[in-house]
């Protein structure tokens, strides 16, 4: 499973470019959404996507991953993940 997660200090969010091209209400509405299809592909394919204080990369987990959950400090995050039984991080 892919996800979107924000490496750097700052926060979550988009910018206005591609709350346009995606319809969006504002730059944090993905916030809640980071397996978005349509934000992974424009990631993946080198589109500009970042808010002002984000840097949004794509991150996998293993699809039989049993739960997982966005760990965050300052607005840099990581994901948790259950696997096995076991706790990994990406």
């Amino acid at each position: 499973m892919k996800i979107v997660i924000n490496k750097c200090f700052g926060g979550f969010s988009v910018n206005d470019n591609i709350v346009k091209m995606l319809n969006l209400e504002s730059r944090y509405d993905l916030e809640d959404d980071r397996t978005n299809t349509k934000l992974i592909e424009l990631i993946e394919s080198g589109e500009n996507v970042n808010g002002e204080f984000s840097d949004l990369a794509v991150v996998e987990i293993p699809d039989d991953a049993t739960d997982y959950m966005i760990n965050e400090y300052d607005g840099y995050e990581n994901v948790l993940y259950v696997l096995d039984g076991k706790i990994k991080k990406v």
